[in-house]
C-alpha cells in the first residue's frame, strides 16, 4: 500500500483537490498529476476504490469490445453529453492503460472485456503505486460537508482552498462502499436531477409459498420483454421480487414506467428457444395421470422455479389463453423498483447543462464533476466503468487547461 494513503496532513496550496477515490476521481488525479500539478485525493472511506473492488468480485467487467457507435448508443439520452469524453478515452485506451499497469485483458464470449486476473485488487494496487510515484496524496476518512466559491470544508473542521477541484463522489448505490448520494443535498448550487436506482431489481408481490421455496433461485435461459424491447438472459428470484442481468437490461424502461403509472408488467418467455406452436404441440400429448408440474417438466423442460411462476400466474390471473401462450408470455406485475441502496448504479445527478465541454461547472470556474455524480446511466456490460474512467480523464484534462489558462 503506498505510504501516501496514510498521509495525515493536508499540504499548503496550491494543489488540485479531487473528492472521491473511485475510478473517476483517481483517473482525474492521474491526469492532473501527470501534468505536473500537486494533487490531493480526499475520500470519506478508510481506503480507495472500494466499489471497484466489489465490482471485481464478479470479474471486473471494464469495458466492451463492440463498435464504438453501438457502444455510445448504450448511454441513451446521455450519449451526446458523454460522447466527447468516451471518444477521447475509448475502450481501446482503457485496455492500453490497463496493460501499462501490468494488467492484460481479454475479450469474453459476450464481447465484454475483463482483466486476465479476473479481479480488481491487482489493478488497483498497481494504479495506487503509479499515483504514489506521481506524487498524488490520498487522504482517507476525509468527508466533504460543505463547499463554496473558494473553500472546501471537511468533517472535523478542516478547510482548504485548492487551485481547482474535481468532484467525483459517486451516486447513491451501495452506500456502505462510500457513495451515499448525500452530496446532492449538502452541496448548494448544484443543478441535480433526482437520484434514482439504475440496473436494479424490482418488487413483486410473491405468494408466501413461492417466496419461501424459491427466493435465491436462478431463472435461466429465459427472455424478458417490456416496452417493445426483448432481452435474453438470466434472472434470480428474491424474497422481495426479481433481479439479475435480463432485468437490469430493462430496468430504465421499467423504472420510468412505474414512476409514471405506479406499476409495470414484465413479460417473461420461459422457453425462448421454442415457438408457441412447438410448445402447444408438446403440451397436446396425453398427461397420463401426471401432475401439472411433472407434465410441464417432462413435456416442455421447465425447471421447478419456472413451473412455480406458471402456477403463480394461474392463481393470480386465472386461466387466460392457452397454457402454451402463458409459458411463452408470462405476465409478471412489478410493484416498485428495489431501493437505490441495492441498485448496481445510479441514474440522475449533476445536470450536463450546468457544465461546459470540459466538465467544469459554468457557475463555479475551477470546479469539475466526473463519474457517477453526473446525470447519466448505462446498462451493465462495461459501459458503467468506461464512462467513469472517461469522464474522470476529461475532468482531469479540463483541470490542466484551466490552470494553464490562469497561469498564462
Amino acid at each position: 500500500m503506498p505510504k501516501s494513503l496514510t498521509q495525515p496532513e493536508i499540504p499548503d496550496p496550491p494543489f488540485v483537490a479531487v473528492i472521491g477515490a473511485g475510478p473517476a476521481g483517481l483517473m482525474a488525479a492521474e491526469v492532473a498529476a501527470a501534468a505536473g500539478h500537486l494533487t490531493v485525493v480526499f475520500d470519506r472511506m478508510p481506503s480507495a476504490g472500494r466499489k471497484l473492488l466489489m465490482a471485481g468480485r464478479g470479474g471486473l467487467n471494464l469495458t466492451h469490445s463492440e463498435p464504438l457507435e453501438q457502444f455510445l448508443d448504450r448511454y441513451g439520452p446521455a450519449r451526446f453529453a458523454l460522447e466527447p469524453a468516451v471518444r477521447a478515452f475509448p475502450p481501446e485506451a482503457l485496455i492500453a492503460w490497463c496493460k501499462a499497469l501490468g494488467q492484460s485483458t481479454f475479450v469474453g464470449s459476450s464481447g465484454r472485456v475483463f482483466p486476465r486476473a479476473m479481479k480488481a485488487s491487482p489493478l488497483l494496487r498497481a494504479w495506487l503505486s503509479r499515483l504514489d510515484r506521481l506524487g498524488v496524496l490520498l487522504l482517507a476518512r476525509r468527508r466533504l460537508i460543505s463547499w463554496d466559491e473558494a473553500t472546501l470544508v471537511f468533517e472535523g473542521g478542516a478547510r482548504v482552498a485548492p487551485s481547482a477541484t474535481v468532484l467525483a463522489m459517486g451516486g447513491a448505490s451501495w452506500p456502505r462502499l462510500g457513495s451515499d448520494g448525500t452530496w446532492a443535498d449538502a452541496l448548494d448550487g448544484l443543478a441535480v436531477a433526482p437520484l434514482r436506482p439504475a440496473n436494479c431489481g424490482f418488487v413483486v408481490a410473491w405468494s408466501e409459498h413461492l417466496r419461501a421455496r424459491f427466493a435465491g433461485t436462478p431463472l435461466k435461459r429465459i427472455a424478458m420483454a417490456f416496452g417493445g424491447t426483448t432481452v435474453r438472459g438470466e434472472a434470480i428470484i428474491t424474497a422481495d421480487g426479481i433481479e439479475g442481468g435480463a432485468v437490469y437490461a430493462l430496468s430504465r424502461l421499467l423504472r420510468d414506467a412505474i414512476a409514471a403509472d405506479g406499476a409495470a408488467v414484465l413479460w417473461i418467455d420461459l422457453r425462448p428457444d421454442l415457438s408457441v406452436e412447438e410448445v402447444a404441440r408438446r403440451l397436446a400429448a396425453p398427461r397420463r395421470g401426471q401432475s401439472l408440474a411433472t407434465f410441464l417438466r417432462k413435456a416442455v423442460g421447465l425447471p421447478p422455479v419456472a413451473i412455480a411462476l406458471v402456477g403463480e400466474a394461474l392463481h393470480r390471473d386465472g386461466p387466460s389463453g392457452s397454457l402454451a401462450e402463458l409459458i411463452k408470455a408470462l405476465r409478471l406485475p412489478l410493484v416498485a423498483a428495489a431501493p437505490i441502496a441495492r441498485a448496481i448504479s445510479t441514474a440522475g445527478g449533476v445536470r450536463f447543462a450546468s457544465l461546459d465541454e470540459s466538465f467544469m461547472l459554468r457557475r463555479r470556474p475551477g470546479t469539475f464533476v466526473a463519474g457517477e455524480m453526473l446525470d447519466w446511466e448505462a446498462p451493465t456490460g462495461g459501459y458503467l466503468l468506461q464512462a467513469s474512467f472517461a469522464t474522470g480523464a476529461a475532468a482531469g484534462r479540463g483541470v490542466v487547461r484551466y490552470l494553464e489558462d490562469r497561469a498564462a
